[in-house]
């Protein structure tokens, strides 16, 4: 699969070009043939697709150049579709202009870090790399901007793909937080404050809780509330959004340090 097939992809995820909050699920759906509550991760192949599946679902959502978005070059993200997803809709269409990145050294230097410690074979943990680095930088927890349906896929992901990094989160610090830390000592800076953490005043934001809506979820709040006030604007139509979670979703507050590392 070459350049000219990923158009049609971004096109397609266009279905509802009205509505931000379609564009997630469509997206998902259009990859996988199921919406992404019913995603069955049972298995490493499964997982894999539901992981691409949702990080493009989630690039979708935020709108503009979709291989900008996830890390990628056109041609990468052209050879991930092939690969992965090898839908007919998918494949039908007209050229995609060349996305080219200028590289943020924010997000190579995570991304070299994760490509430091893979522990697959193939294209996948390359493409991956990419792809969380830079959804890294975006303001959700990590887990959130990945799309994901909640923080143990994260962590599922990491462990099968970049196992020896992620067998050093030990203390199960909020994995944003512990990639930016392990780059301050790969560059033999200093990050913390205490040398012990259960002594220091930010020790919530490393380690506090993750739980809550993933962002497809709380789409499809927001679109039943309005549903509800504008009963005629949403008239026959039905939307099935990924896992939801009885509590709330959280919040981070900011700190200093941690918005100048983008841990959000």
């Amino acid at each position: 699969m070459s350049e000219p097939h990923v158009r049609p992809f971004v096109a397609a995820c266009a279905v509802d070009a009205n509505s931000q909050l379609h564009m997630g699920i469509t997206t998902y759906r259009l990859l996988t043939g199921v919406p992404p509550a019913d995603a069955d991760i049972a298995n490493d192949s499964n997982l894999d697709r539901h992981v691409l599946a949702s990080i493009l679902a989630a690039a979708t959502m935020d709108g503009g150049s979709l291989p900008e978005k996830v890390g990628l070059s056109v041609v990468e993200l052209a050879a991930l579709l092939e690969q992965y997803f090898p839908s007919t809709e998918i494949k039908a269409a007209e050229q995609a202009s060349p996305f080219r990145s200028e590289e943020d050294e924010e997000i190579v230097l995570l991304r070299d870090l994760l490509l430091k410690q893979r522990s697959t074979e193939g294209d996948i943990g390359r493409w991956l790399a990419a792809m969380i680095a830079r959804r890294a930088i975006e303001p959700d927890h990590l887990w959130e901007a990945l799309g994901l349906r909640n923080r143990g896929e994260l962590s599922l992901l990491l462990s099968r793909h970049f196992a020896p990094l992620a067998a050093r989160n030990v203390n199960n610090m909020r994995w944003k937080r512990f990639f930016y830390r392990m780059l301050c000592e790969n560059e033999g800076l200093g990050m913390c404050t205490t040398p012990v953490c259960t002594q220091c005043n930010d020790f919530n934001i490393c380690f506090g809780e993750e739980s809550g809506e993933s962002r497809m979820a709380e789409r499809r709040r927001d679109l039943l509330l309005q549903a509800a006030a504008w009963p005629a604007m949403a008239s026959g139509r039905a939307f099935e959004m990924p896992g939801e979670s009885a509590t709330a979703p959280s919040s981070e507050e900011a700190s200093p340090d941690l918005e100048a590392a983008r841990v959000g």
